[in-house]
């Protein structure tokens, strides 16, 4: 059985649900990747393609399509894959990881899950004069003026800066803030930067995930949704309505995470045919199913 803990906020930001430690900073990893991309344009950024910015605040899978979108963002700004700050890395997606092992290919930046994200930093700090190769120190202009964003969207001190699996400074942040954060995103005026962000995503949900990845079926599945999902557990979602959600799994595994989406999703009234796979998640013993991961009955049932 997984244990974790879950927020979901209203859209006046009052808290509806909260399950286990919702207002105890965890390093909510790459779900805080659209304020991180937030602030780059606050910053300064200026990224016209939406696609660009879709995949600047992605954690894509590493297929061709998700390759080829960094390497143009680093292109327009006289970049190369050389000076990505993120370690090369296979693609995320099997069938791509297995067409470049085909091909004779190896691990490379531009196919690391978080190299758009990378890519919106280094161009940021060309367009601004600001120093390339240090771009991932947490005193960098482009990390401060991340930092400053996130502090305001989450409402919320950053107290404790790590270092995330891609090299990149990484916040501690309460679910409570996260959903906050996230809850401003969609409820902000059309035509700001803060909307523009949620438009972009949900706009190009392939780019923010990939092929088979629950963050692009959900929001595929449900019109306005955006979802984010994040290393060792963690995951953020927002309805158009402005209705926001943020979990954290205490052991890290990935599995029950969707199935707690869905059932947030089911219990506010919402559904489509899709979320009806992805409502449970197998689990594998000796290469057979010999059980799965699904929401506990009546956990959520003060939401509904």
């Amino acid at each position: 059985m997984h244990r974790g803990s879950l927020v979901v906020l209203d859209p006046g930001g009052e808290i509806l649900l909260a399950l286990g430690e919702v207002r105890e900073p965890v390093f909510t990893r790459s779900c805080n990747k659209p304020l991180q991309g937030l602030g780059l344009l606050r910053a300064g950024l200026d990224l016209p393609d939406d696609a660009d910015l879709a995949v600047g605040c992605a954690s894509h899978s590493g297929e061709t399509e998700h390759v080829e979108q960094v390497l143009g963002i680093l292109g327009k700004n006289g970049l190369t894959e050389s000076d990505l700050g993120c370690p090369p890395d296979w693609p995320l997606n099997q069938a791509a990881r297995n067409r470049v092992i085909a091909g004779g290919g190896g691990k490379r930046s531009a196919a690391m899950n978080c190299s758009g994200k990378h890519a919106a930093m280094l161009a940021t700090s060309v367009q601004l004069g600001w120093d390339v190769r240090s771009y991932l120190d947490p005193d960098h202009p482009a990390q401060a003026a991340i930092a400053d964003t996130v502090a305001e969207m989450t409402g919320e001190d950053i107290s404790t800066i790590g270092v995330d699996g891609c090299g990149a400074p990484l916040f501690a942040l309460t679910l409570e803030g996260l959903a906050t954060g996230y809850r401003r995103l969609v409820l902000a005026e059309p035509g700001t930067r803060r909307r523009r962000v949620a438009d972009a995503m949900r706009a190009y949900p392939h780019l923010v995930g990939g092929t088979d990845r629950d963050d692009t079926e959900l929001m595929q599945a449900i019109p306005g949704v955006l979802v984010k999902g994040g290393a060792e557990g963690v995951h953020a979602m927002v309805l158009a309505d402005g209705t926001s959600a943020a979990m954290k799994i205490d052991d890290g595994a990935p599995r029950p995470r969707t199935p707690l989406l869905v059932g947030v999703l089911r219990a506010l009234g919402y559904d489509a045919p899709a979320l009806a796979d992805m409502a449970e998640r197998e689990i594998l013993g000796g290469g057979v199913p010999v059980g799965s991961a699904r929401l506990r009955p009546g956990l959520l049932d003060d939401l509904g």
